[in-house]
């Protein structure tokens, strides 16, 4: 190490923790907008720099080694550092400018998120976004991510959180499925209707709350079906449009069957019973936590709050 200057090597140093997040040179490049081939160069100047083997490669995955992650751990809150001073500088520019990473679920970025942005936009034209739709619940901090859009009751505690509106679940069928097969007055007849539930271990398990609950009763009388039918999906659109084909009755978020039922192509089935404790009950907008909060983060969460604040069913 004696024979190079440690202020020439912080670029690669910087690379090891984005290979770090990623997971993958192909995705480090995209995040520092290089070559691959340069990332391939600049991590040999680095381990060459400290003789040691920093990165294991092979033709499936990229992982470091003891010594990478000690020099990732030993470096990480550096970089935090370096990146909250530029973003603090830049948030001093009288046009907002930047990059905002942002992450949401497939169904609610695809619907709710992503048209709302040509708006954003037009007000603040030298920010810019990175989105990616993934219905897996990405480490925000560990893979770089300034922002996540989520459907959840609970945010994490140790991330900063705004709630952009509220959210519920609909259970829903078309008219002519339910003319076809009867409509449930009660959640156990659910039992023996054709159910296209969303795809999570185990067998398909419905609980549902009695909206109108006597004054006196303490607890709310809840109900638990076991359910089953030709489909289950890991995606709220495809089963919204299962449920559209006449295929069966379906549990989706407001946001995925609202303009369906304000167009009368779907109908509430059971409005006397809630579901409960499957999707969240409002969509949140969460970052790690950090003292300060990038102007271009802020003005992004402030542009999704005016554009969900009405909610989905009105």
């Amino acid at each position: 190490m004696a024979t190079h200057r440690t202020d020439t090597l912080w670029a690669q140093a910087h690379l090891l923790t984005v290979i770090a997040q990623t997971g993958s040179f192909t995705k480090a490049a995209q995040r520092l907008e290089w070559s691959k081939a340069a990332v391939s160069q600049r991590l040999a100047e680095l381990e060459r720099a400290v003789g040691v083997t920093l990165v294991q490669r092979t033709t499936r995955s990229v992982r470091l080694t003891d010594a990478g992650q000690r020099l990732v751990d030993a470096t990480a809150e550096a970089f935090a550092h370096i990146a909250r001073s530029l973003g603090s500088v830049s948030d001093l520019a009288a046009q907002p400018r930047g990059l905002v990473r942002m992450t949401a679920p497939v169904a609610l970025g695809r619907q709710q998120v992503a048209p709302t942005l040509d708006a954003f936009f037009r007000d603040h034209p030298a920010i810019r976004v990175e989105l990616e739709l993934s219905d897996r619940l990405a480490n925000l901090a560990h893979e770089g991510f300034d922002l996540a859009v989520r459907h959840t009751s609970a945010p994490p505690d140790n991330h900063i959180a705004w709630k952009l509106c509220e959210s519920r679940t609909l259970l829903v069928a078309t008219a002519a499925y339910l003319r076809r097969r009867g409509t449930p007055a009660h959640p156990q007849e659910l039992a023996t209707h054709d159910c296209l539930a969303y795809l999570r271990s185990g067998p398909a398990q419905w609980l549902f709350e009695r909206n109108d609950r006597p004054r006196a009763a303490r607890e709310p009388e809840r109900v638990s079906v076991a359910v089953q039918g030709p489909l289950r999906a890991n995606n709220s659109e495809v089963l919204r449009d299962a449920v559209l084909s006449g295929l069966g009755i379906a549990q989706v978020p407001d946001f995925s069957a609202g303009a369906a039922l304000r167009a009368g192509r779907l109908r509430e089935v059971l409005p006397g019973w809630r579901p409960v404790g499957f999707f969240g009950d409002a969509i949140h907008a969460i970052r790690p936590w950090s003292p300060t909060t990038p102007r271009a983060v802020q003005l992004l969460v402030e542009h999704l709050r005016g554009q969900l604040a009405g909610g989905f069913t009105g």
